[in-house]
């Protein structure tokens, strides 16, 4: 430090408040000293500097294990955005989906002295209380935490108003009802998209199919596809993720159906897989990367003192419309096998 103050002309103690983004130093200053800090390659040391600031520059993040391309894509934004605010990034992954193994890993996080936790924990765990210190902020990614603190940060997509637009779309090219295949059944997420399924056909006088139930994987898709095939009515279905609409259309497609001449499929998140199928897929587009960008903004102005304006936001979601969906066939009846297919 003794060398950078040489060369910028200044004193130790300046060089120490530009390092710790300390007030009441010039813009003219500053530009000195940073100028000298990549000239000689200086580094200041982390353990130092939380020692004077308080704070370590260390984001936690608590995650479930998955290769899904929505977690996935969430906490490679957090990581982009964490490394060009100059936090490090501590990340534990969760397996067992339980209050005991998040509390275990917010414990870890804490213990390392982050500044911030960031829960992006898809499972609904029967809202157990989390222990939190008060003085670590908290940032959740689309539904409030377990952490149950009013000032806690919240950023998403609105995924029952989307899930609504995908079976509204459907509804009006003139299908009578739309088929839905759920994620699993523990995900906050799978709840939030029937809800907005079984509100469009409310709205619309529809009649509600039962909820099929898949896992989010493609095999899931098609085994929930297959089972109903052998009816005549089905002409439109609205899967919870692309992967099921992938499913669903493979095992359609075996059987000889058409798409969306015979059946239109609605996939949700717009996996970059979606867009280059041999029928591209219609889906809904959650907007990962907008939805970091705003949540890691608000969590770092918070860490650096600013009080957010609003704490909870919700990012608009985009149906995107493709070749997967169109009007309903009225020779649909003609057309369907008359008995269940199995997957292939």
């Amino acid at each position: 430090m003794a060398d950078v103050a040489r060369a910028a002309g200044v004193s130790q103690k300046t060089v120490s408040r530009v390092v710790n983004g300390e007030a009441h130093v010039s813009p003219e200053i500053g530009e000195r000293v940073a100028t000298a800090i990549r000239t000689l390659g200086f580094r200041p040391n982390a353990a130092a500097r939380a020692l004077v600031t308080q704070r370590s520059r260390r984001i936690g993040m608590v995650t479930m294990s998955t290769s899904l391309y929505g977690p996935s894509a969430i906490l490679d934004g957090v990581e982009q955005a964490s490394r060009a605010a100059g936090y490090s990034l501590s990340v534990v992954r969760t397996t067992q989906n339980s209050g005991a193994e998040l509390q275990e890993a917010v414990d870890a996080l804490v213990d390392q002295g982050v500044d911030g936790i960031i829960l992006s924990e898809p499972v609904d765990l029967g809202h157990p209380r989390l222990a939190i210190p008060a003085d670590v902020t908290v940032l959740s990614f689309d539904h409030p935490s377990e952490a149950h603190r009013p000032e806690e940060l919240v950023v998403g997509t609105d995924e029952a108003g989307a899930a609504r637009s995908a079976t509204e779309h459907l509804l009006a090219l003139g299908h009578e009802t739309v088929w839905h295949i759920a994620g699993a059944g523990t995900w906050s997420a799978t709840r939030r998209r029937i809800d907005g399924w079984r509100t469009a056909l409310a709205d619309a006088d529809a009649a509600e199919p039962p909820v099929l139930s898949g896992d989010w994987s493609p095999r899931s898709g098609a085994e929930a596809m297959a089972s109903i095939l052998h009816r005549r009515d089905v002409t439109a279905v609205f899967a919870a993720n692309d992967q099921m609409a992938v499913g669903a259309i493979h095992a359609a497609e075996a059987a000889g159906l058409r798409i969306p001449e015979d059946l239109s499929v609605v996939g949700f998140d717009d996996d970059p897989i979606s867009e280059f199928l041999h029928r591209p897929l219609t889906t809904v587009k959650q907007d990962f990367a907008e939805v970091t960008r705003i949540a890691m903004h608000r969590m770092i102005r918070t860490l650096d003192g600013h009080a957010p304006t609003e704490r909870h936001r919700s990012v608009p979601a985009q149906l995107i419309v493709r070749a997967s969906s169109g009007p309903a066939n009225p020779e649909r009846a003609a057309l369907a096998p008359a008995s269940p297919v199995p997957v292939p």
